[in-house]
């Protein structure tokens, strides 16, 4: 199977001199994702956890609700110049009576490690309907508690640790970090989370907060959405139109969650004062 890491040689300059060593990097490769064998997306990813990958981007898509929605998920043929499985071509099989993806979801060749919707069939298709809204979610946390994810959260990401080359997702509830998941795309790393969460059968996500190690953009507030998440927590900054789809949703959106301060941009009423 593809790996995670990949050692390269680099010439490391500095005022001291230069010296050649070897450097780990984040590996990127792309997976290309089939629906009952027809083609849907090629996603830019760091392999490992495909089949969770596959789970939360159909999942964030509309296209399923629960692991009951998905019969098997195998992969395909399809080797390397060495002749071996590049592991790289995932088919998911609906189960019977599940509708097939609409053809707004079908992406124009490929989504970058930067970007979850670029290249979307239709614009009108960007912006979908959850099925597990979590405007009336009534779960509370207090600031003591969301200041320490962002440390739970890096102490996790092992590959991150030796690259410095990885987004991370954290999903925590009741304060506990119940899944971490690292990639080189903060989509693939959330769809990551969330297809783990579809196969413990956990969505939708009453009570959950997500965590992610970079800025809190659309895309990430739409799949946050689409799992019922009730929080989407970011150590950087938000965009606009997230903040926006967040309000629209019933979300509580943080950014800048550093050090014992942060910002609550929507659905303040779900952080509690300070104790």
């Amino acid at each position: 199977m593809g790996r995670v890491t990949v050692r390269r040689p680099v010439e490391r300059v500095s005022p001291n001199g230069r010296r050649r060593r070897v450097d780990a990097l984040a590996a990127e490769e792309p997976l290309e994702l089939r629906v009952d064998g027809k083609a849907l997306a090629v996603t830019m990813r760091t392999p490992g956890h495909d089949v969770e990958l596959a789970h939360g981007f159909l999942l964030s898509e509309g296209v399923i609700g629960s692991s009951e929605d998905i019969s098997v998920a195998r992969y395909c043929e399809g080797t390397g110049p060495d002749g071996l499985n590049t592991y790289n071509v995932l088919d998911i099989a609906l189960a019977e009576g599940v509708p097939p993806p609409d053809t707004g979801v079908e992406r124009n060749f490929y989504t970058t490690s930067s970007c979850g919707v670029c290249g979307k069939g239709a614009l009108e298709a960007v912006k979908l309907k959850t099925r597990h809204s979590p405007a009336l979610d009534p779960v509370r946390v207090t600031p003591e508690a969301l200041t320490t994810f962002p440390d739970a959260l890096r102490a996790r990401q092992k590959v991150f640790q030796s690259t410095g080359g990885l987004h991370a997702a954290g999903l925590f509830a009741d304060g506990e970090l119940l899944v971490v998941r690292e990639d080189v795309g903060r989509h693939n790393a959330v769809d990551k989370v969330l297809g783990w969460s579809v196969l413990q059968n956990l969505v939708p996500l009453r009570g959950a907060v997500l965590m992610v190690s970079g800025r809190a953009s659309f895309e990430l507030v739409q799949k946050a959405a689409m799992a019922g998440i009730p929080v989407l927590a970011a150590v950087s900054a938000p965009s606009s139109l997230a903040v926006e789809l967040a309000e629209e949703q019933g979300m509580t959106l943080i950014g800048f969650l550093r050090g014992d301060s942060m910002n609550v941009y929507t659905g303040g009423e779900r952080v509690l004062e300070t104790a």
